[in-house]
């Protein structure tokens, strides 16, 4: 028993050599800040790899506090997350996606006015010694948060005048475009507006066989459950075409036609008669159905000209379809629109309510997302920054820069709290108009009226 209370004795003694601290005497307060602490932070897709730089640089301002890194995969991750919460064993720091914040306000808490953490510093100009020193310090404002990051962050993040979470990366939608299908086509180039141009090139793209069944499709569009993120293509394809998504109060009006138009056109509703075109075997643009694979398979198969997508599809398009000529273009606008507008997609850092450290979670979060020390993760995962100052300096990057290059004028819509229900419900109204076009109208009010009814 001796032996054990003395080689614990031994081992704090250890720390406090290896660790720098000097001995001199510290108050009660800094003691309590210098108590080691674990954050658990739950994430999917990056590895802790990617992680590395900014653990590591954390950990020597913060040398008590450790961070306990767990990857799950997509498919189990909201399930074992609720899970987690509701048994009191869930993460003190974890990733929600921009259309989850409403659904999780009540499980997470907002960043705090300040913070207070103790930090190693450097004293004495012979004999240097290292004592912790209580700081703190002012956290992240509405007035900052808007100015540094990207619209579509403070409009999702921000709700009753508090920050809720704060984003690593943005994605943007672009347009992925097979080369040599462009090639043979004569088609010099993707286009750059939903036109005239971009029908006569899918219908010059688009192959049938005898039978008339698509062995070759111009471009993804038209379908619901087959095509990827198809909610968020017909989304940006209503807010292009001056749909109002939502109004002040936050009920669902894209079906409606803004006071603008004076009842003269209304398009949210031709935003989806566009889309759903392409899914109709009596348009000259028919180039999709719910026979055909998935849209991301069938690009990497070559039997695809243009799919829309994001950054996060590009790895599985590079190690699937290696032999693809693989081309990438900006999303397509409305042509002569006043502005551009496109679609943004990405993940959210939370702090749970019920977490023990809710300060030193926070700390690590604003810490995480600065400019200077997000830097080494954008490089690691190849995504753009939802920084303003860093997705100005990524737009020469040969990877990420296309993206890059949309997120000053990227927009998000959905601020409901299932987001899973409101998918299925913009793909149920896909696929009735793709099959009943002659009833839109009615189709898109009652997909509305399914939506209004996520949102509470």
């Amino acid at each position: 028993m001796i032996h054990r209370q003395l080689l614990k004795i031994f081992l704090i003694l250890i720390f406090i050599l290896t660790s720098g601290f000097g001995c001199k005497i510290v108050d009660k307060e800094v003691k309590q800040a210098m108590q080691p602490v674990t954050l658990e932070y739950w994430r999917v897709f990056d590895g802790p790899d990617d992680f590395d730089e900014i653990f590591n640089a954390y950990k020597k301002l913060h040398p008590f506090i450790g961070i306990n890194y767990r990857k799950l995969r997509y498919s189990e991750y909201e399930a074992e997350l609720v899970d987690a919460l509701a048994e009191d064993r869930g993460p003190d720091i974890f990733s929600i996606h921009n259309t989850w914040v409403q659904k999780y306000k009540n499980k997470i808490e907002p960043v705090p006015p300040s913070i207070t953490m103790a930090y190693p510093v450097v004293v004495g100009s012979v004999k240097k010694e290292i004592i912790p020193e209580l700081r703190t310090r002012k956290s992240l404002t509405l007035t900052a948060l808007k100015n540094k990051y990207i619209d579509a962050v403070y409009n999702d993040v921000v709700i009753d005048q508090r920050i809720f979470g704060l984003p690593l990366a943005v994605d943007t939608l672009v347009l992925y475009y097979n080369r040599d299908l462009l090639n043979n086509a004569g088609i010099a180039a993707p286009p750059a507006f939903w036109n005239r141009e971009l029908q006569q090139n899918v219908r010059r793209l688009t192959k049938q066989d005898s039978q008339g069944q698509i062995i070759q499709s111009g471009i993804a569009l038209g379908g619901g459950q087959n095509i990827e993120r198809s909610a968020d293509i017909l989304a940006v394809l209503m807010m292009q075409n001056g749909a109002k998504m939502t109004n002040e109060s936050g009920q669902i009006t894209f079906h409606k036609t803004p006071a603008a138009y004076k009842d003269q056109y209304n398009p949210g509703l031709e935003a989806l008669r566009f889309y759903s075109d392409f899914a109709n075997p009596s348009k000259e643009v028919y180039s999709w159905n719910s026979n055909l694979p998935n849209s991301l398979e069938m690009f990497i198969q070559g039997k695809l000209a243009f799919m829309l997508g994001y950054s996060y599809h590009l790895p599985t398009i590079k190690a699937q379809g290696q032999k693809l000529n693989l081309g990438i273009a900006h999303l397509p606008q409305i042509e002569d629109s006043q502005q551009d507008i496109n679609f943004a997609n990405y993940w959210i850092e939370v702090v749970s309510k019920k977490s023990d450290h809710v300060d030193e979670a926070w700390d690590f979060i604003q810490f995480a997302t600065m400019a200077e020390n997000i830097k080494p993760y954008l490089k690691s995962t190849n995504k753009p920054s939802a920084l303003r100052i860093v997705a100005d300096e990524q737009l020469e990057d040969e990877t990420v820069g296309i993206f890059a290059s949309q997120v000053l004028t990227s927009k998000t819509w959905y601020k409901g709290k299932n987001f899973k229900a409101a998918e299925k419900i913009i793909h149920d109204m896909i696929e009735a108009t793709a099959t009943n076009q002659q009833d839109i109208e009615t189709i898109i009010k009652l997909g509305s009226n399914r939506l209004q009814q996520t949102l509470y």
